[in-house]
């Protein structure tokens, strides 16, 4: 029995002209075969790929990738800047992608994607700002968008799904928000409707009492009637928020940094609003609840929250809005 015999027999043989695929074309057919990824997953993939990964070794050959291969990889990009969080990212990507042409498509061997501790990332330390510096931002926001922060503050929403928000995701008094999707913007097909990050994202958050007054004043002067109406629109076209028309609109980054905000982004809003909760005393079960956290087990325990708990948090929340909230110069 020669050397190709016995690696059949033992289930071990892979055709040499199949592992000829380079990287970046098994990383696409790689995606393209998984129709239930997220929009913004594969937005994330392929803008992982195409930023850090195929530039530099997308052309080679599957048969001819080592652990030296990313080993080298992953050393020049941190020599070239490029942070270890975003390489975990890529890392656990191509680990994924790799594990795949092992088993089940039997085009190589084994993954060598084996560097120790590559797919680990430290979380960033995020700027924490306060409930005075909240309003302060929102009130150098033009109009139509003061209530975006607000919500996304004090309703630990994400920016997706501020943007989705409909009049008929609010309660008649404005005492709570229902997120039931999420707005992502795909290649080639602008903004799109879909689920909220994971199934604990679907849920319905209580308001504090000390917002009411700027969002149902927002309902009255920015959103039309229809209880489909969107919340928050462009002025002149009536079209859906986008990110990029968002920045520019508010001058995000020019306005924090006047505040004395710099590198604060809109998303830091819904991580203030998390930690206020959070010290408002609650469970973490009630907590997870609140902030529709990504996490299945979180999931599970969003099933058996209770709003009674989720009032408690938000009156807490209103206490906390009184005592910190500058008051208008008499």
């Amino acid at each position: 029995m020669n050397g190709v015999e016995a690696l059949i027999v033992a289930g071990d043989w892979t055709d040499p002209e199949r592992a000829k695929v380079t990287l970046g074309e098994y990383a696409e057919r790689w995606i393209r075969e998984r129709p239930g990824l997220r929009p913004r997953t594969v937005e994330l993939y392929r803008w992982l790929l195409r930023k850090h990964v195929l530039p530099y070794i997308g052309g080679v050959e599957l048969r001819k990738l080592s652990a030296a291969t990313f080993r080298q990889w992953r050393a020049d990009r941190l020599e070239a800047g490029v942070s270890a969080s975003v390489l975990a990212k890529c890392y656990r990507l191509l680990r994924g992608i790799l594990n795949t042409a092992v088993d089940p498509d039997a085009i190589i061997t084994k993954n060598p994607c084996k560097i120790a501790g590559a797919e680990k990332e430290s979380p960033e330390e995020r700027p924490l700002v306060t409930v005075a510096q909240v309003f302060q931002i929102a009130e150098k926001m033009p109009d139509r968008f003061a209530a975006m922060v607000l919500l996304a503050a004090f309703g630990s929403l994400r920016f997706g799904e501020v943007i989705a928000l409909r009049r008929c995701d609010l309660a008649k008094d404005v005492s709570w928000v229902r997120v039931s999707r999420s707005f992502v913007e795909v290649p080639g097909k602008g903004v799109v409707a879909g689920p909220p990050k994971s199934r604990a994202g679907v849920r319905t958050v209580i308001l504090p009492d000390a917002i009411r007054g700027e969002i149902v004043a927002h309902l009255k002067k920015f959103v039309q009637p229809e209880q489909e109406a969107l919340l928050f629109t462009l002025e002149k076209s009536g079209a859906p928020v986008r990110r990029p028309n968002f920045a520019q609109r508010t001058k995000w980054t020019e306005t924090v940094t006047k505040l004395g905000l710099k590198g604060v982004h809109f998303h830091d809003l819904r991580h203030a609003g998390n930690v206020w909760a959070s010290k408002a005393g609650m469970s973490t079960r009630d907590l997870m609840a609140r902030m529709g956290h990504d996490d299945i087990r979180a999931a599970l325990i969003y099933q058996r929250a209770t709003s009674d708990a989720d009032r408690i948090i938000a009156d807490r929340l209103s206490k906390l809005v009184e005592e910190h909230r500058e008051k208008p110069a008499e």
